[in-house]
């Protein structure tokens, strides 16, 4: 009987702890002895900012954040870290362990947190959403990246040219315009680029693939650059000006081909004989006069020529159409040059002796009485 009341004694006073700590629950067994089953409390706060903590060592650790202690350190690389925790998981970038799987998919990395914020693809799970423009994402760090966007903070910057760009990675491939490092190469012709994306993207050529369509009509393309650049099109907006005679265009590339006019650059030289142009695709349509080549042909006669506007204008042949009427008369042409010599206007004129032609080709037959060329 004693030992009845002993028994239950110390089961009174184990029980009155349970009382005393919330944070136990009774447990029918032994004579009634309990089990913690809940997070101890915080007892531990810091004196910097507040935080607490359910045990000292916790404190400790937190502390040294504050006071930039770092005593765990690699060995291979110097890397020094608070944590020990935190020292084995910077050891596998050197060992290239990945020891969490993704079981739908494979994909392997070196945190669980990592892991944790994949499984997100798969579930497409965003709760994080821009407050500005209700843009949502599944990391924060996907968030915050984003918010520069409105922000217009651009806090990665490179030190040889001053660029500046919003995230880490977009500075990296820039990195490799000033390097020359192209470590991506095309199977198929060997083209190197210097980020995947840019390789990605020229796989189209081989493909043929166009993943951009213009849903007003119908025009495809490799590039969402392309394809905004082509909605100028319908949109009227030509938002790039020339500062010198203020001609605009829809296109940046355009404009910079247009300044070649004010300056005089003709950047484009043919090999066989010296002729130079500001367009490369003038270039490439002059060599025709050289190999003979006229890729564009008629199809109702077999007329073939090397502009696709000469073909235009032959098809005018068939079709009767006369574009152009001289305001005096009245009397038609199919072609430009031909109201021109009707109406007896001469834009061609001599450098030398300022006779003026309706044709460039009487010129060019004019100009070699000064050169002295045999006509």
């Amino acid at each position: 009987m004693s030992e009845h009341v002993r028994v239950t004694s110390h089961s009174a006073v184990k029980l009155s702890e349970c009382l005393v700590n919330t944070k136990c629950v009774k447990e029918k067994q032994h004579g009634g002895s309990c089990r913690k089953v809940q997070k101890e409390p915080k007892s531990f706060s810091c004196d910097e900012c507040g935080k607490r903590f359910s045990q000292k060592s916790s404190l400790t650790r937190h502390m040294k954040g504050h006071t930039g202690e770092k005593p765990f350190a690699c060995e291979l690389c110097g890397y020094r870290c608070t944590q020990k925790a935190n020292l084995n998981d910077h050891m596998r970038v050197h060992t290239g362990e990945k020891p969490f799987a993704c079981e739908l998919c494979g994909y392997r990395c070196t945190h669980k947190e990592n892991l944790n914020r994949h499984m997100k693809v798969h579930t497409g799970e965003k709760p994080l959403a821009c407050e500005l423009c209700g843009k949502r994402f599944s990391q924060i760090t996907g968030l915050n990246t984003h918010m520069r966007v409105h922000t217009g903070e651009k806090p990665f910057a490179c030190e040889l040219c001053g660029y500046r760009c919003t995230q880490k990675a977009h500075l990296n491939d820039h990195m490799k315009v000033h390097t020359g490092e192209k470590p991506f190469a095309c199977e198929l012709c060997g083209k190197r680029f210097s980020q995947k994306t840019s390789l990605n993207t020229h796989m189209r050529v081989h493909t043929g693939e166009k993943p951009f369509a213009c849903e007003l009509c119908g025009y495809r393309c490799t590039h969402k650059a392309n394809l905004n650049d082509h909605m100028r099109v319908h949109t009227g907006d030509k938002p790039f000006a020339c500062e010198l005679c203020g001609y605009r265009y829809t296109q940046k590339s355009s404009l910079n081909t247009h300044m070649r006019v004010h300056t005089g650059e003709k950047p484009f030289a043919c090999e066989l004989c010296g002729y130079r142009c500001t367009h490369k695709a003038h270039l490439n349509t002059h060599m025709r006069v050289h190999t003979g080549e006229k890729p564009f042909v008629c199809e109702l006669c077999g007329y073939r020529c090397t502009h696709k506007a000469n073909l235009n204008d032959h098809m005018k042949v068939h079709t009767g159409e006369k574009p152009f009427a001289c305001e005096l008369c009245g009397y038609r042409f199919s072609r430009k040059t031909n109201l021109k010599r009707h109406t007896r206007q001469k834009p061609f004129a001599c450098e030398h002796c300022g006779k003026r032609f309706s044709q460039k080709t009487s010129l060019n037959v004019h100009m070699r009485g000064h050169t002295g060329q045999n006509q």
